[in-house]
């Protein structure tokens, strides 16, 4: 179970990178989610195809077409956690794109019909009262809409989630996650054209950035907490994924020397109080994620 621990503490870690590329980065946030997502989609293609032969017969060329509807909603998501990151402190927009257990009840009912229980619809109350202690400064019109921007993009991510929930039959996660980055990452590619002809659009030193968070959110990350679904509770990957904020907080006082604001903390304890609530509710209904080939 230690390995296990911590093959999913490293995942959170690696996750928690993202907010601080997109920060040091100063490409078109178009661009740099289209680029993150299609070298992602390039680098897992091997093991697409091997995935994709042994499940040919179960799979086919329709099952590719199941990637759309949440490639388009994952599309915007990124363009959207690109400008909120930029637009607020990294420990909060780390916190508040990670608020994801306390929306996704209302998208699965939305989507799959799932009642939405008494100790969901509490837990999200706790966290959007943390938001709204977080954000004042954006409801104010004190400060930039980052907060708010970064809430969005959580509820776009909760959305793909639970769509993505619909295609759990999939046979091998591979085959799911890669056109899925894929379809994502020629939306944003489409999107991002204009720009892209323009001269100097794309810096040589941008490409670390992109290659970077391909790598170590993208792959790393997402997969070493996939990984850990097969060994902890889904609402304890949940809740210890809320985490990332703690890591992106430190990262970010070493790499831009920010500081939290005081109401960070209060509000922090709001949100993380919420998600526990809500999936303490939701413990007995969890079922089993799909297994990674």
């Amino acid at each position: 179970m230690l390995p296990a621990a911590l093959s999913l503490l490293l995942g959170i870690f690696a996750c928690s990178t993202s907010v601080i590329l997109i920060k040091e980065s100063r490409l078109d946030p178009v661009l740099l989610s289209s680029f993150r997502l299609l070298v992602a989609a390039a680098i897992l293609a091997p093991w697409f195809f091997r995935a994709y032969r042994r499940h040919r017969a179960a799979f086919g060329p329709r099952g590719l077409l199941r990637a759309v509807a949440p490639g388009l909603v994952l599309a915007l998501h990124f363009v959207t956690w690109v400008v909120g990151a930029r637009g607020t402190l990294a420990v909060n927009a780390s916190l508040i794109v990670n608020m994801i257990p306390l929306a996704m009840p209302f998208w699965l009912f939305f989507v799959a019909g799932e009642r939405v229980t008494a100790p969901e619809l509490a837990g999200t109350a706790l966290g959007l009262l943390g938001l709204g202690v977080l954000a004042s400064e954006d409801l104010r019109g004190a400060g930039g809409a980052g907060d708010l921007i970064c809430f969005g993009s959580m509820l776009l991510c909760a959305l793909y989630m639970a769509l993505g929930r619909r295609n759990r039959d999939i046979p091998a996660l591979l085959l799911y996650v890669v056109p899925l980055y894929a379809v994502a990452g020629l939306v944003c590619l489409l999107l991002g054209v204009p720009r892209l002809l323009e001269p100097g659009s794309v810096p040589l030193r941008e490409l670390g950035y992109v290659l970077g968070l391909a790598l170590v959110p993208t792959i790393v990350g997402h997969s070493l907490i996939n990984r850990a679904m097969k060994h902890f509770r889904g609402g304890v990957v949940s809740v210890c994924n809320l985490g990332q904020f703690v890591f992106a907080g430190i990262n970010a006082w070493l790499v831009f020397g920010e500081v939290p604001r005081a109401r960070f903390w209060p509000a922090a304890a709001l949100v993380v109080a919420g998600a526990v609530v809500t999936l303490r509710g939701a413990a007995r209904g969890l079922e089993a994620p799909v297994s990674e080939a």
